[in-house]
């Protein structure tokens, strides 16, 4: 973290904004906008496009966890969430609603930093693990179109699954194309045949 973060605390109450900004400001690598009043919270987020979102509530709801998902853009950006107590089955919808950080026992500025910190870890964390999820769903369903075509060409010319695959290959590098591109193109072709 060693360029400027863009940070937005939401804290109606001023006296604790004003104690979470002097936190902030030790730390001298962030700017910092307090927005005061949680209605129409996802333009006002989205305004300032923020590097990490902090959120004090005392009571969280679930009306306000929907307008958090809304208003954080939590696969955008992370988000940690500051309460006064358990509230009841509200750390699940929070962690579901993508808050990479859940404090109970509310915000106390010795701790902001550290927590931030690893709420932005885990952010990183957990956007790697959908990339990487995304790329291997990805990749399956390459496989699949792949296997497919294999199995048309095996059919129509009789060949065996070696030759279907280097038929496909040779197809792919002769038109400067991918393998599962060609693949593709001939089960989409095969469908519109038969």
């Amino acid at each position: 973290m060693s360029a400027r973060l863009t940070v937005i605390v939401v804290e109606e109450d001023r006296d604790r904004a004003l104690a979470i900004i002097d936190a902030l400001k030790a730390t001298d690598d962030c700017d910092v906008v307090v927005i005061g009043n949680s209605s129409g919270l996802a333009r006002k987020i989205a305004a300032h496009a923020p590097d990490i979102v902090l959120i004090d509530i005392d009571n969280p709801t679930r009306d306000m966890m929907e307008e958090l998902t809304l208003a954080s853009g939590p696969l955008d950006r992370p988000v940690a969430m500051f309460v006064s107590g358990a509230a009841g089955g509200l750390a699940q919808a929070a962690i579901e609603s993508g808050v990479s950080a859940y404090v109970v026992d509310g915000l106390s500025p010795a701790r902001i930093k550290p927590i931030m910190d690893t709420a932005i870890a885990r952010f990183r964390m957990v956007r790697q693990m959908r990339s990487e999820l995304a790329e291997t769903r990805r990749a399956l369903e390459e496989r699949k179109v792949i296997d497919r075509a294999k199995g048309l060409l095996m059919k129509a010319k009789g060949i065996n699954e070696d030759a279907a695959y280097t038929l496909l290959r040779k197809t792919a590098m002769d038109q400067g194309r991918r393998v599962a591109d060609v693949a593709e193109a001939l089960v989409t072709a095969s469908g519109l045949l038969g």
